[in-house]
């Protein structure tokens, strides 16, 4: 009989401490002015076309994501479809092109860095971009000290209402 009840509060315990993210409710967000231009020639992200032709090119993948809430949402991932000149996805398999961390309430800009294969035909378009987030935080929080990349830095130095 102990052990049974042994059994049943390590089981409570596993399901708190690892279920714990599965509890955190996720909420949609509405995504628009969504634009994918190639990465500005000063992101260390970029790399010069001739430098890696068999490689893969920088893009940035930029738009404003709506919180209709009064809390913010937190470990917010885009979602969407990145299409080639032809319509078809240039990234295939693969929905979830990034994550834009917390968004606050209200409108805020976001931008993302992709790779996209080298030689990849253009323009670029998109298709059913959404983002999702949660309202507890489901993944390791980035430390005080960690830095960000330019494009990073650049979107933390402009106003969250501003969308560009």
């Amino acid at each position: 009989m102990a052990g049974a009840r042994l059994l049943v509060r390590l089981s409570l315990v596993l399901l708190v401490l690892v279920g714990a993210p599965a509890l955190a409710g996720a909420t949609d967000l509405k995504v628009s002015e969504v634009v994918l231009e190639p990465c500005p020639a000063d992101d260390l992200g970029t790399q010069p076309t001739l430098a890696r032709p068999s490689g893969a090119t920088c893009w940035a993948l930029r738009g404003v994501v709506v919180n209709p809430g009064s809390k913010p949402v937190v470990d917010t991932d885009v979602f969407g479809l990145i299409l080639d000149a032809s319509g078809e996805p240039v990234l295939p398999n693969r929905t979830r092109v990034g994550s834009i961390g917390d968004v606050p309430p209200g409108r805020s800009s976001f931008a993302l860095r992709l790779a996209v294969p080298a030689g990849t035909p253009g323009p670029l378009g998109t298709r059913s971009v959404k983002a999702r987030g949660f309202s507890a935080p489901v993944r390791t929080r980035a430390g005080v000290d960690d830095e960000l990349l330019p494009l990073e830095e650049a979107l933390a130095a402009s106003p969250a209402s501003d969308p560009q």
